[in-house]
Formats: structure tokens, sequence, C-alpha cells
């Protein structure tokens, strides 16, 4: 082991910074009121936000002062430990939004579920870094599934759906490692199907699957073997049956306010006064800001509460009203800069665990930064994740910083042999 003078990439702790400040100024524009504008008003959510990015601030400079073996050391004890809070949630969560997702503390409410996702990062990089991990051994495989699927059941055990999803983005960081991209192209066919389940009779939908699949057989007739026939039809059968399962899927396991959702995104029903009046007043907003928006503390669809959730799971659009398009530009460069960065430190990594961590931070920001600003926009289903670092929240901001910090405290020291 040797070590070297730390070299912090300020680059990606500056993009942290500016977002979270960013974010504090549109959550206080989008809650602003006259009676309460004082900045250090603490029954405001613009000063508990400032508390909350005063603890991160804390936190992300202890991480600093971390030994970063502690991490990988301690990476399954931090995942057992996060474990156990899901599981105590299940038990003593208050209902919040549809979701059991929350523990009340009496000064502020957890939601352990924010801080899984780093857990099971560190888990499963702890786990993919062992010397003897092969994607050709089974037990890989298994283990890598079990790591991510504990996790995401207990979340969705807790009707938080949108959270649970998250927990797919680790599909990213195995393909670096080496998994198949026939697993990729499994999920896309997949969602691909649910669609058209929902659009189209699942009868003329099957049809349509037998037809495809006879004309791949029968379009090089000669140069097919009875290995291809038996394949064709064996696909041919598992999408069938998963369209005939899409309605038990749809109407059973999602909740009613889902489904609604869904119907309104597929256009399948128009409900602006209910299921669709987030999203149809968050494409007004966002609309009506133009180019440069209508200035900071000036947007009047926010200041007239038209847009539920404002402040949390809808912030972009009160950058986009104030702000107009620039400001969204602005915003969405910041992120993309953050996550291009955050995959060249991962592949500067002289330690698997380091790097295989580094792509898990960036693709679980990805998949919360393409599904929270798609979903305001009017782009897919509303399912209710924050906006990393901007939204409104103790407990994702706290989570937040900790997934990002551990791996800047690791890129400090990527010439040190781990």
């Amino acid at each position: 082991m040797y070590t070297e003078k730390l070299k912090i990439d300020w680059l990606a702790i500056g993009l942290w910074a500016f977002l979270m400040v960013f974010g504090w100024m549109n959550i206080y524009s989008a809650t602003y009121n006259e009676v309460h504008a004082s900045l250090f008003d603490f029954s405001t959510f613009h000063c508990k936000q400032l508390v909350w990015m005063g603890l991160s601030v804390l936190i992300a400079a202890v991480i600093m002062l971390t030994e970063p073996r502690v991490f990988s050391n301690g990476a399954y004890i931090i995942y057992g430990l996060v474990l156990m809070l899901l599981v105590v949630t299940l038990f003593i969560a208050v209902t919040s939004h549809g979701g059991k997702s929350w523990i009340d503390l009496g000064f502020f409410r957890l939601q352990p579920s924010e801080f899984a996702k780093f857990a099971t990062a560190l888990a499963l990089a702890k786990f993919m870094s062992a010397i003897d991990v092969t994607w050709k051994d089974m037990r890989t495989k298994i283990g890598a599934i079990v790591i991510v699927a504990i996790p995401m059941v207990l979340v969705f055990l807790q009707h938080d759906t949108g959270s649970a999803l998250v927990f797919l983005a680790f599909v990213f960081p195995l393909f670096r490692e080496g998994l198949s991209g026939g697993i990729l192209v499994v999920g896309v066919v997949a969602i691909a199907l649910f669609v058209m389940a929902l659009l189209v009779n699942k009868y003329i939908l099957i049809g349509v699957l037998v037809a495809l699949g006879a004309l791949y057989l029968f379009a090089w007739l000669n140069k097919r073997s009875r290995r291809d026939y038996v394949q064709t039809i064996a696909v041919v059968a598992c999408c069938a049956a998963f369209v005939f399962s899409v309605d038990f899927v749809f109407n059973h396991v999602l909740e009613g306010h889902q489904r609604e959702r869904i119907d309104v995104l597929l256009g399948k029903t128009e409900d602006l006064r209910g299921s669709g009046y987030n999203v149809h007043q968050s494409k007004i907003a966002i609309g009506s800001g133009g180019l440069i928006g209508k200035g900071y503390l000036n947007g009047t669809l926010t200041k007239a509460n038209f847009v539920p959730e404002q402040h949390t799971d809808f912030i972009f659009c009160t950058v986009g009203e104030e702000w107009g398009l620039v400001g969204c530009l602005v915003v969405l460069f910041a992120y993309s800069w953050l996550l291009q960065r955050l995959v060249t430190m991962a592949e500067r990594q002289r330690s698997r665990f380091a790097r295989f961590y580094g792509y898990s931070v960036a693709s679980i920001l990805f998949i919360h930064l393409l599904v929270n600003v798609g979903m305001v926009i009017g782009l897919v289903p509303v399912i209710g994740i924050p906006l990393p670092f901007f939204s409104y929240g103790g407990s994702s901001l706290l989570a937040f910083t900790i997934l990002l910090f551990i791996f800047i405290r690791q890129d400090a020291v990527k010439n040190q042999l781990l």
C-alpha cells in the first residue's frame, strides 16, 4: 500500500453545491409567502431545507475525513442495518401520499428507502469486487439479483413504487462489469409489450407476435435449423404469456392512482381535474415561461399554487416558469456535466469496488433525473421521485449527498491501492 496527496474533484463538489443552492432558490420561490418571507422562519419549507443543506455539508465533510476503507469494509454491515430499518418501516411507518415509507421521529420524518440506494450500491460494489466473481458463474448472477431484489421488494411493499423502480438502475453498472446486453433488450421489449397490451386487444397483439415469428422462420427457410425453430417458438410463447399477465399486473398489482396515471399518459382517459391535473398544470407552467422566464419570484402559476407538490417532485416546473427554457437548459446541463464527470471519475479508479460504486452513483442520479423531468413534462407516469439535490426533502438530500460523497472520497485516493 502507498499513499499520495489527496486529489479532491472540486468540479463534482461545485456542481453538487450549485444544484443544491439553485434548488433551494426555487423551493423558496415555489413556497414564497410575504407573511413568512424570512429566511429563518422555521415554519417554512425553505428554512427547513436550509437546515438540511447545513447538515448535508457537515455530513459531506465527515465523509471526506473518513478513511475510505470504512465504506468498503463495512458495506455489508451498512446494507444490513438499512434492510433492518426498511423492515421496521413496514410496521411503524405513517401513511403519506398513499405510501407507508416514512418513520415519524417527531422533529422530522425519515424515509429509509432513500438511504437504501447508497447502501445497496455499497453492498453490490463489495460483492462485485470479490476476486472470484465472474458472470460465467451462476452464483454471481444470483448474488447480484438477491442484493438488489431484497431492498427493492421491501420498498415496493411500502407502496413506494417509484423508489422501488429506481433499483433497476443497478443494471447499468452491471453492464460495465460484463453483464450481457441481452438483459437490456429483454427489458425494453417487456416495456413495449406492456404498453401495447394496454392499448391493443391482447389476442390481436399475440397474433402479430406469432406472425412475426413465422416470418422470421420462413424468410430464410433453407437456412433455419431445428434449434432456431425451438427458440423462436419459445420466445413467442414467453411474449404471449407476458401479454396475458399484463391485465393481472395492471388491475391487481398497481395501485388505483397508478393505473389512472398510466391511462392518462397513454391517452386512454383525460382527467384534467384528477390524475392528469398535476402534469397538465406543470406543462402549462413550463410553457408559460417562454425563453427566459417570468423572472425570479414572478411565476404567476407558482404563486397561485396551481401545481401541487411544486416544491418537491414538481420543482422543475418552477424553473421552467420563472427561468424559462434557458434556466431549464442550465439545470439539465449541470446534471449532464455531473453525470459525465462521475463516469470519468469511475473509469480512472484502480479499485474495482470504487469503479462499480461510481457507476452506481451515476446510474441512480440518471434514473432520478430522467424520470422526474419526464413526469413533469408528461413523458412518463407520475411515480413521485425527487430531483436529486434540487427537490425539497431532508431524507433525499442527505441520502444523495452521502451517495455522492462516498464516491468523491474514494476518488480522492484513487492512487492508493485499496
